[in-house]
């Protein structure tokens, strides 16, 4: 099977994941603003609401991706892995993913307890790479430093993701140690995993500008069709700062500004869902075949955790728990 047809045979879990990111950013939004209207109309005190309903829409929307779109992301992962590594997916792919998943992580708390140690193995190592650019000084060296966080942090979120799979693909071993061999292989052939970073990179910024371009200008025709609640918002800011006795800036409080922040907020959002739930997917397959190769060919031994014992004091805690 060549990646696209993967793609295509696994994309099932992306429009479910898309449908319960959607119900989260809708439930963050309206929890949001009627807690803002309930407390402007109640109590004169709009801007207290609004923080209130960013909390429990926050709460809401973490609850609806943490214990159930979690699911089909681990879902669409291990079948990617079995796609790439046996050349084959049954014919019920969905209800294949969801048993592994279940089969290979008992509980939810299991999951996240794996998931964790790979993103903190990985980012602990990313730290110490652009650590390098801030010993730089001043500055060019803050820039650098920024510049090697942003392009870590966007190879750690594939890397964690291939390195669930390598859990999924070795489902004899125990989960943490297969969560150590995942880190192994890629500082054992980062090269040959890194080759697609140009491709990553393109196309998340052309997604960024298609989908994120669209959602924008789309929420901003539909914002400016409500002028009395950015107005009731704005009013509230200024009341806010004279209660505190702080000069604010004009945009802060502009009605127009106000509109094109939440349009912006809102186009952000819906990119980050449709590029993490059918974008990213679709490079994933590629960078996550070069991985299991690397893997397959050459499995990591307790030399080589050993080696990596001195590189990342998460993954010698997690090696000594083996």
């Amino acid at each position: 099977m060549d990646n696209k047809e993967i793609y295509k045979k696994t994309l099932g879990f992306s429009l479910r994941r898309f449908l319960w990111d959607f119900l989260a950013v809708i439930a963050f939004c309206a929890i949001t603003v009627g807690a803002f209207f309930i407390a402007e109309s109640t109590a004169n005190n709009g801007l207290i609401g609004l923080v209130i309903g960013l909390v429990l829409g926050g709460i809401a929307a973490y609850l609806i991706l943490h214990y159930i779109a979690f699911t089909y992301k681990a879902g669409q992962i291990a079948m990617m892995t079995k796609g790439v590594t046996e050349d084959k997916l049954p014919d019920d792919v969905i209800g294949a993913g969801k048993k592994i998943v279940k089969e290979r992580f008992t509980t939810v708390a299991a999951y996240y307890v794996v998931t964790g140690a790979i993103k903190g193995v990985f980012n602990q190592i990313g730290q110490g790479i652009s650590a390098v650019g801030n010993a730089v000084g001043g500055d060019t060296g803050g820039a650098i430093g920024s510049s090697i966080s942003a392009v870590i942090n966007t190879v750690i979120a594939y890397l964690c993701d291939c390195c669930l799979g390598w859990v999924f693909y070795r489902k004899d071993e125990k989960a943490t140690k297969a969560t150590c061999e995942g880190a192994v292989i890629f500082f054992k052939h980062g090269k040959t995993l890194l080759k697609n970073l140009g491709r990553v990179f393109g196309i998340g910024i052309i997604s960024l500008l298609v989908i994120g371009g669209i959602f924008f200008g789309i929420s901003y025709v539909i914002m400016i069709n409500f002028p009395d609640f950015f107005n009731s918002l704005s009013q509230a800011i200024i009341e806010a700062g004279a209660e505190t006795s702080t000069t604010l800036p004009d945009f802060i409080y502009n009605v127009n500004t106000l509109t094109l922040i939440s349009a912006l907020v809102i186009g952000i959002a819906f990119w980050a869902i449709l590029h993490s739930v059918f974008v990213r997917p679709f490079v994933l397959v590629g960078v996550l075949r070069n991985f299991m190769k690397s893997g397959i060919d050459d499995i990591p031994t307790e030399e080589s955790f050993k080696e990596l014992d001195s590189k990342s004091k998460k993954f010698a805690k997690l090696h000594s728990e083996l």
